[in-house]
């Protein structure tokens, strides 16, 4: 048995930070990377600088067995470089990138060390040694050859839609390759966690990803409450069950309906927008906010579900699912339709399981991986939503894995509407026990949403890491595109919408 899987720790239970196992570098390699080799996947992998010199660096490892049910954790102590774990594991390329950048510490051996964000360390430690960033220059992959050709998109839309660059090398039509450039987003969002004070801190977590209020909210809340030792009460996890999966049926509609238009097909472009203004209206009945904000706070819920509103949910809840269904019918039984989107963006299984994607896009080639069922939490613990997959792992399979999901996120909720627990909305939250790392998993509609949180010897919080679904999941676009056209691209990034600033922090 390896050391990490020893360690006492689950989604949303702390631990003592000097439990953690510490390895030497070179062990701490070889533990990570053959885990991942046995069935393990990397949940989360960052850097942690130690003291005011910043001579040190910590990496620390938290590592899921989603068939287990179970998290592990290891850490290992590192000057200003290590020996790369991707030399052996492609699932911590883009983490060691990410720590190369933040902490200034050099994966030695790392199969292609360019910038992530192109920001200099949050960390005034860590910024005393990282090297200099260039925000400007990126040193793009270049393929030469007769008639090969790049074409340059971005950062600036012709939509109006986050920022971010693509280049993309082509043979005509046809894309050889595609790199994404990311890092006009960055905000420097972990450093304001770990300085604001907790009332300040969750309105930053909210707005980690501003459509994905309630899953960063919920995250954040949960290693807050795991440190705090408060336990809520079962209402206020029913109802942040509710709050989520309303999320989760606004996004998933609306991506939907944008896959229908971007593929010309104007009814259930039209009809599917409009529902998604249901859904957040019923955000807003909950909250007073169309996107859940104010809701989750730590200790419950800011706003109780009285059984009159309640009632009203599971009505408006019940026409949408009638209205729901001749539309799905339109989109997925048209034969215009499904030629444009089969065989379209093709991600492959081993693709999938040997980069580490989640969501959706993992689901949608036949990987069942979900939170909500792999490492329950909450009112999932007692109320088991059936994981949807599909298998082509192209942009049909995508869009329903989505609409499988819509119908039941749709259930889930009037279930749990009807039955609300009694008791209170919110208990107490008090201070932080110190010198324990706690890690909390949500199943944000994207995918799986990590924070990671450890405290000092006094409490406070020393390190706040926040994995969104779209740090893993950009990856994915570029494979997808890859042997497709040009012209397909809007289609693929569609499909798997994913956050430039939930990347960026």
């Amino acid at each position: 048995m390896s050391s990490f899987d020893q360690v006492d720790l689950s989604n949303r239970r702390a631990m003592p930070w000097n439990a953690v196992p510490r390895e030497r570098p070179d062990q701490f390699r070889e533990t990570v990377a053959g885990a991942v080799a046995a069935g393990w996947r990397i949940a989360s992998l960052f850097g942690m600088p130690e003291g005011a010199g910043a001579g040190e660096t910590s990496i620390v490892a938290i590592l899921a067995n989603d068939v287990r049910a179970q998290l592990g954790a290891v850490t290992t102590l590192v000057g200003d470089r290590y020996p790369a774990i991707s030399r052996d594991c492609s699932q911590a390329e883009v983490f060691e990138r990410e720590i190369a950048e933040q902490c200034g510490v050099t994966p030695e051996g790392h199969p292609g060390l360019t910038p992530l964000r192109r920001h200099p360390a949050d960390h005034i430690a860590a910024a005393r040694v990282a090297p200099p960033v260039s925000r400007d220059e990126y040193p793009f992959h270049r393929i030469e050859g007769d008639e090969v050709h790049q074409v340059a998109v971005g950062p600036v839309h012709a939509g109006i839609i986050e920022p971010g660059h693509f280049r993309f090398n082509a043979y005509g039509e046809r894309v050889l390759s595609l790199e994404i450039a990311l890092g006009y987003q960055h905000r420097g969002v972990e450093r304001l966690l770990e300085t604001a004070d907790r009332t300040r801190a969750v309105l930053v977590a909210e707005s980690i990803a501003g459509d994905t209020v309630i899953g960063h909210a919920g995250a954040f809340c949960g290693a807050i409450e795991a440190l705090a030792r408060s336990r809520k009460t079962p209402r206020a996890q029913s109802i942040r069950g509710i709050a989520l999966e309303l999320e989760r049926l606004a996004n998933h509609i609306g991506d939907l309906g944008a896959i229908a238009g971007d593929v010309a097909y104007a009814p259930a472009a039209a009809f599917f927008g409009r529902m998604r203004g249901e859904c957040l209206n019923l955000l807003m009945t909950l909250s007073g906010n169309r996107y859940g904000r104010g809701l989750v706070r730590p200790g419950g819920v800011g706003f109780d579900l009285p059984p009159g509103m309640a009632s009203e949910m599971v009505d408006r809840l019940e026409r949408l699912r009638a209205e729901l269904a001749p539309v799905s019918g339109l989109m997925f039984r048209s034969s215009s339709v499904q030629a444009r989107l089969e065989g379209v963006g093709v991600v492959p299984r081993e693709h999938c399981e040997r980069l580490g994607f989640v969501g959706p896009a993992a689901r949608a080639c036949e990987v069942v991986r979900d939170v909500r069922h792999d490492h329950p939490y909450g009112i999932f613990r007692f109320v088991q939503i059936p994981v949807a997959t599909a298998w082509a792992g192209d942009v049909f399979a995508r869009a329903l894995v989505r609409w499988l999901e819509v119908q039941r996120s749709i259930e889930f909720i009037c279930r749990q509407a009807r039955s609300l627990p009694i008791g209170d909305a919110m208990v107490p939250c008090g201070e932080l026990a110190p010198n324990e790392l706690a890690v909390a998993m949500e199943e944000g509609w994207r995918g799986e949403i990590v924070h990671v949180v450890v405290t000092d010897s006094v409490g406070n919080i020393r390190r706040h890491k926040v994995k969104d679904p779209s740090f893993h999941n950009w990856s994915a676009l570029a494979t997808a595109m890859t042997g497709n056209q040009i012209s397909d691209f809007p289609l693929c990034n569609k499909s798997f919408n994913l956050s430039y600033a939930g990347h960026d922090l």
